[in-house]
């Protein structure tokens, strides 16, 4: 599939779905829509994921497929400076896919264009409609089920669970990702937004997933939000007991004191933190912090080896940058 993504004002920092497909889709990106950094290309600000012109709007765009929104603001809502791109996209006989929490396809004038013009919109956050709660039984999978955790939001949860599933998968083992968010589902075409689901099933959401291929040697369970976070707490507490994960990997972003978005939140020292997931997992699971995860993406070449040894000495358990050092041997069998 040839895509577009839409980004205006948040490439590439606050891309995170845009970025995420860069980095890890099977789709062909032929460009990125972001009125703030038209006539660059993707490879200035990112040169480790496919590259792709910036245009300025989608009547801009080269031919494509499809539109992807590549942004979700705070709360999900759709900003209304979008909506000549997404118009124009479906004008051209363009599916637009989006994950926000305001559906495409119950917009009047968007559902009415895509009848016209014969294509579809894919609201990736969507549930289904028969979750249930959960059983309880997601640790009876034959899998080894490791789950992505953090400090806080866009710490690097999802980018570590594709590069566990990488390096698993190069030395042989049927690895896969559960995708608990937008990005990860636009990235492999399935799994549930937790975050849009009844409080009641999202751990039951969660443990379809699990169960649903569980007999892989290992899968990564996408995390989202933080435990300590003032707003998204519950989709964190979800998901680590809908997965009842084996062992937990810790995420977080160099630098980062502070809950983004919620700056008089201070984030706890790391020691405190590992002890709340470990504490929190363990009347559903016998999970411990076995590797972390540090974004150092601020940070020179120098500072970022400094600062992920200070991580791993932290967190008395080895860790890495895996976009910029990979997942080593020593972070692999730790998590396996």
């Amino acid at each position: 599939m040839d895509l577009a993504i839409l980004t205006h004002g948040s490439f590439p920092d606050r891309a995170k779905t845009g970025v995420g497909l860069l980095r890890y889709g099977d789709q062909t990106v032929r460009a990125v829509v972001d009125r703030e950094r038209a006539g660059q290309r993707v490879h200035d600000s990112l040169p480790d994921v496919q590259d792709a012109p910036i245009v300025a709007s989608m009547a801009d765009a080269p031919a494509v497929d499809a539109l992807l929104i590549g942004i979700s603001p705070i709360g999900g809502e759709f900003d209304e400076s979008w909506r000549d791109d997404v118009r124009t996209a479906i004008e051209r006989g363009c599916d637009v896919y989006s994950g926000l929490h305001y559906f495409l396809a119950e917009d009047e004038e968007f559902a009415d264009l895509a009848a016209e013009h014969g294509v579809e919109l894919h609201d990736l956050r969507k549930p289904p409609d028969d979750l249930t709660v959960a059983a309880g039984t997601a640790g009876d999978v034959d899998a080894t089920v490791v789950t992505t955790v953090g400090t806080d939001c866009s710490t690097g949860k999802m980018t570590a669970s594709f590069e566990i599933r990488d390096a698993a998968r190069e030395r042989g083992l049927d690895a896969a990702v559960v995708p608990t968010g937008q990005t990860g589902i636009a990235i492999t075409g399935r799994g549930i937004v937790v975050d849009r689901v009844i409080a009641d099933y999202a751990a039951g959401a969660v443990e379809r997933l699990v169960e649903a291929e569980g007999d892989r040697d290992l899968l990564v369970v996408e995390g989202q939000g933080a435990i300590a976070h003032p707003a998204y707490s519950g989709v964190t507490a979800s998901i680590l007991h809908g997965s009842a994960p084996d062992a937990l990997v810790m995420c977080h972003e160099a630098g980062r004191e502070a809950v983004h978005g919620y700056e008089s939140f201070a984030i706890p020292p790391l020691s405190e933190y590992v002890d709340i997931y470990e504490r929190m997992a363990a009347p559903v699971a016998d999970a411990s912090v076995v590797a972390g995860m540090l974004n150092t993406r601020h940070l020179d070449d120098d500072a970022a080896a400094h600062a992920v040894a200070d991580y791993a000495e932290d967190l008395g358990a080895p860790a890495t940058d895996p976009v910029r050092h990979g997942v080593p041997d020593d972070v692999l069998d730790a998590i396996l």
